[in-house]
């Protein structure tokens, strides 16, 4: 009997104890991230670019953007270069430039292209180890807009913070919604309102900006261009049973087979892919689509005509059922040299272990560059910029690919006053096509590498062609090509033109021709 008492005041201490202690926190519900400051590192530079003398800011830093509840979601990663001295911001653009994946930093596009900077290579050769040089961009776009390099969250030094997760970014809407409250917010913080605005995308960074720029401007921020770089803006094209790869690939096969002299040159390459598109489109679209009832004598001349396009051999076309993967043809345009071509930058060559395999086992035009890219921009962010973290840099996002949600909610297509339903994968041209129609003024220029097998630029081509613009509009679009691949300004020739073609469409989209 004398030990109820004792045993009362025992769960009476214990629910005393409860009372005052905070429940543990489930082993699979992680703690939210605590919220960092804002940083930045300002630093003053010059390039010489044309003869005259440009003296600007570099700012590298970072912006937390928030979440629906009004409360930091994430925090995100820029370099921003300003040119010194302008007192009216109406007169200078200014434009927001990233790389894609999903998944990718923004250091290729930063350190390669139309920064002030930018890093020496020996594409389309395997460029060696360390010591890396960084020098000054004399094809820089500095002299036309300001320019601001974005790590997509996840990337780079870019996190999720508080509440948030890579989830509430891993996806198609979840990226266009952060980088739109980024772009606003330094456009406020900056007070470049007024000031003329573009979008400059590579790769799965063109997907981002067709969906961005309509976002944008239906929240009230019109834009004068985007500049589209190695594009896809339809991932329905990569449907299994679908033959759309392997006719938009076969014009990049065969100039890719030109530039290795796998075919007899006839007449000048123009002349030479605007055939191997037509027949693209019409032979041999029309052969696939019978699929294996296509009769025999047909089967036997498509072979014959293919191998005249692409330099592979008529039986192996044949035994591939007309239908050869940018793998397969990777592998199999130089096996009989025992070397396999890059993907993103087909002028890449390397060998592999296995010369008889069915597949590349690497990208050499990816390892070829990779390490000259990563550890030139630590070592610029950190001598020139200025700017240190305890964070590490992310080239790629881990697991950031794997993870995406393709699932897209297009503008249109519903019902009246509807928005349309969901897309399971990620088409884009749309988003691209309601901001052109809306704001009559959007230009687009669309920049192509002819050896680019990751985003053909026959199947940019044809998105672009389907957007059901009227003719007033179609002129608002402008096409260029250049004797490179995905990462169209490794090739230093192809930057000169590159830089000469956007110096020209940055002219019309801000005063007009």
């Amino acid at each position: 009997m004398s030990r109820l008492p004792y045993a009362a005041c025992l769960a009476a201490c214990a629910l005393t104890l409860a009372a005052q202690t905070p429940p543990p926190t489930p082993a699979n519900e992680e703690k939210p991230a605590a919220i960092p400051t804002e940083s930045s590192s300002v630093t003053d530079h010059d390039l010489q670019l044309d003869g005259k003398t440009l003296h600007y800011k570099a700012t590298a830093g970072t912006l937390l953007i928030d979440g629906d509840d009004e409360k930091p979601y994430g925090i995100v990663f820029f370099v921003g270069y300003t040119l010194s001295g302008v007192t009216d911001p109406r007169t200078r653009p200014v434009t927001f430039l990233y790389n894609g994946g999903p998944g990718s930093a923004s250091l290729w596009l930063h350190m390669g292209s139309v920064g002030p900077v930018r890093v020496s290579t020996s594409s389309p050769e395997s460029t060696g180890a360390a010591p890396y040089q960084v020098a000054p961009n004399q094809y820089s776009l500095l002299d036309k807009t300001d320019l601001v390099f974005i790590d997509a969250v996840g990337t780079g030094y870019s996190r999720p913070v508080g509440k948030a997760t890579i989830k509430n970014f891993a996806g198609t809407d979840q990226d266009v919604q952060a980088f739109a409250k980024f772009i606003q917010r330094y456009v406020e913080v900056n007070h470049r309102w007024n000031s003329p605005k573009f979008l400059f995308g590579e790769s799965y960074g063109t997907t981002r900006s067709a969906a961005l720029v309509d976002a944008l401007q239906n929240a009230g921020m019109s834009f004068n261009g985007v500049i589209l770089m190695s594009t896809i803006l339809n991932y329905f094209t990569l449907a299994p049973g679908s033959d759309a790869a392997f006719i938009g690939n076969l014009p990049s096969y065969a100039a890719i087979a030109w530039h290795y002299e796998r075919i007899e040159h006839h007449g000048d390459e123009k002349a030479f892919l605007d055939e191997v598109r037509a027949f693209a489109r019409g032979p041999y679209a029309e052969a696939l689509a019978q699929g294996h009832n296509l009769p025999q004598a047909q089967f036997d001349a498509m072979a014959a005509k293919l191998a005249r396009y692409t330099g592979l051999s008529v039986e192996y076309l044949k035994e591939a059922n007309l239908r050869v993967t940018a793998t397969r043809f990777r592998k199999e345009l130089l096996r009989g040299q025992r070397m396999i071509i890059g993907r993103y930058d087909a002028r890449f060559e390397g060998t592999d272990a296995d010369a008889a395999g069915e597949n590349p086992g690497y990208d050499p035009s990816s390892t070829g560059i990779t390490g000259a890219f990563v550890s030139a921009f630590h070592d610029y962010l950190d001598r020139e910029l200025k700017y240190s973290t305890k964070e590490t840099y992310f080239p790629h996002g881990l697991k950031i690919n794997e993870e995406w949600d393709h699932t897209h909610h297009a503008p249109g297509g519903g019902m009246p006053g509807q928005p349309s339903p969901p897309l399971r994968d990620a088409y884009v041209a749309g988003d691209l096509a309601d901001a052109m129609r809306k704001n009559p003024h959007l230009r687009v220029f669309s920049a192509n590498g002819l050896f680019d097998l990751a985003t053909p630029f026959f199947i940019t081509e044809y998105d672009l062609a389907h957007m059901q613009l009227e003719p007033k509009l179609r002129g608002n679009i402008e096409f260029a090509y250049y004797p490179s691949g995905h990462m169209i300004y490794l090739n230093v020739d192809a930057l000169k033109q590159l830089k000469s073609d956007l110096a020209g469409f940055y002219s019309r989209a801000t005063i007009g021709d």
